[in-house]
């Protein structure tokens, strides 16, 4: 029995990291099911960033990667148009996994639930991978081959 019946989490995951991994590891660890918000190519555009990937085949890579690393896990994905999709509404939603960097969203998420009359979620905050030069993993540095996947640095000839 896990600590949490469902928890929610949620990314572009446009090249799948380390970084998408530890998160994902996290929630699995501590839910008996995970809700994985994957941000709409819509949303994505609205908050400046350009994926390689068109939503079709991240979620396809998200599947794969999540059947393949963390088998026998229940997850749902649900398509994002905003910043937190099913996580408002989902009454069962008990705990809101996001890296350092977003953990400011609990608040906004535990606002919005109170003006539907739901519970708060507990906020869980996974500190950031590391790449080898201590800063941290992004799709960004992976797009400008500063890293790769796994945070080691690629030599600039």
């Amino acid at each position: 029995m896990s600590e949490f019946s469902l928890v929610a989490t949620g990314g572009t995951f446009d090249i799948i990291h380390r970084g998408h991994l530890t998160l994902l590891s996290n929630a699995f660890a501590i839910s008996d099911k995970v809700i994985i918000g994957l941000t709409s190519d819509e949303l994505a555009e609205k908050k400046g960033k350009l994926p390689i990937n068109k939503y079709e085949k991240r979620l396809e890579n998200l599947t794969q990667v999540i059947s393949k690393e963390f088998p026998n896990s229940s997850f749902q994905i649900s398509k994002l148009d905003n910043d937190f999709g099913p996580a408002v509404l989902e009454k069962e939603v008990k705990a809101l996994v996001v890296s350092d960097e977003k953990s400011n969203q609990g608040t906004v998420l535990n606002q919005l639930r109170a003006e539907k009359k739901l519970s708060p979620v507990k906020i869980i905050t996974v500190p950031m991978f590391l790449a080898k030069d201590g800063k941290r993993i992004s799709t960004t540095r992976i797009k400008n081959s500063e890293i790769d996947a796994e945070g080691n640095l690629l030599s600039i000839d």
